[in-house]
């Protein structure tokens, strides 16, 4: 089979397309026949060899396709479903606990830029009924970590106020889940063009931050002073003082990203003033994805996807993701 595997010390230039042995299905396991993977910032930070890892490693997290056969002992699936992967095989449940957020497909151990991958059956879940396997591998990190952000940390209702960041793949599926629950969203972004695909999206206001600085105080002063329950905060240190203005006392802010560096300054005594209350989000468990995709199906929840490439042109979709010109999530078919 072909896989698209990292060569040490890493970068884009060592990704190589290359024939490995087709896996079986051992105890325990499924084998799936992967159609489609997706780009993440976590895959694209592990290409540029910014998270180490063993060399030759088989890359990408996340991945869905067709079981093709089933291990001894192995349940939940049979041949012929649609499965997609989890980005934590090992967190069924509850807690993040460090030992559950091991395994990590494409970082911890071999990925789904592969056209098949043998794993646990806990390793999957169904996907989507209506979904292609393109959508289908848009979940795993983006979606998920968009879900646990706003719905499972953050409870966000009907009549709330969300703030999202950028086009990316978590900030849509997060406006989408937002619309979905009832709620008004702000959303921000660079580029007219992306805020005027984000109002089609179902946005309720638009703040160009470059053309506002301040869009935090923009945000606050649009709500009339009241201030946004939910901040997804993807950039980190350079853009959290700004939802922190943002917010209403009381709001919960879900940091998800670190675009911007892995730390700064923080208005410390706005943040306590308000009574803010901060969490620390990496993706989620199995069964806050099984409950997404319920909530997906019955929203009529449909991914974005910006652009397709092939397995062999892995490291082009990557430069296409650096150049931060997509919209939405990048997806990688897998051949055969």
């Amino acid at each position: 089979m072909k896989v698209a595997a990292l060569k040490k010390p890493g970068g884009l230039d060592n990704i190589e397309t290359v024939d490995r042995d087709t896996p079986e299905a051992g105890p325990g396991e499924i084998l799936v026949k992967v159609a489609n993977s997706s780009l993440n910032y976590h895959d694209y930070v592990v290409a540029q060899g910014g998270i180490p890892t063993e060399d030759d490693r088989i890359l990408m997290s996340d991945g869905a396709g067709e079981v093709v056969a089933v291990g001894e002992g192995a349940s939940g699936f049979k041949t012929g479903d649609h499965v997609v992967s989890l980005f934590f095989p090992n967190w069924e449940d509850g807690n993040g606990f460090d030992y559950r957020r091991a395994g990590v497909p494409g970082d911890h151990a071999d990925g789904f830029a592969a056209e098949y991958v043998a794993a646990p059956a806990r390793a999957f879940t169904r996907a989507p009924k209506g979904y292609s396997d393109a959508e289908a591998a848009t979940l795993p990190c983006a979606a998920l970590t968009a879900w646990r952000g706003l719905m499972v940390a953050g409870s966000c209702k009907p009549g709330d106020i969300v703030l999202v960041q950028g086009s990316g793949g978590v900030s849509i599926f997060a406006l989408q889940f937002a619309k979905a629950a009832g709620a008004t969203v702000i959303a921000t972004s660079s580029s007219g063009e992306k805020l005027d695909r984000l109002k089609d999206l179902g946005a309720d206001h638009l703040i160009n931050y470059k053309e506002t600085p301040d869009w935090g105080k923009a945000a606050l002063q649009w709500t009339g002073g009241r201030g946004v329950d939910h901040v997804v905060e993807i950039g980190g240190p350079g853009t959290l003082t700004q939802s922190i203005y943002a917010c209403r006392s009381g709001a919960h802010i879900a940091l998800i990203g670190v675009l911007t560096g892995v730390s700064g300054e923080v208005p410390t005594a706005l943040f306590f003033s308000k009574n803010l209350v901060m969490t620390g989000i990496t993706v989620g468990s199995k069964t806050d994805q099984q409950a997404m995709i319920e909530a997906i199906e019955a929203n009529d929840i449909k991914p974005v996807i910006d652009s397709h490439f092939p397995l062999d042109k892995l490291a082009d979709a990557f430069r296409h993701q650096e150049a931060q010109k997509h919209f939405g999530k990048i997806v990688v078919d897998i051949p055969g």
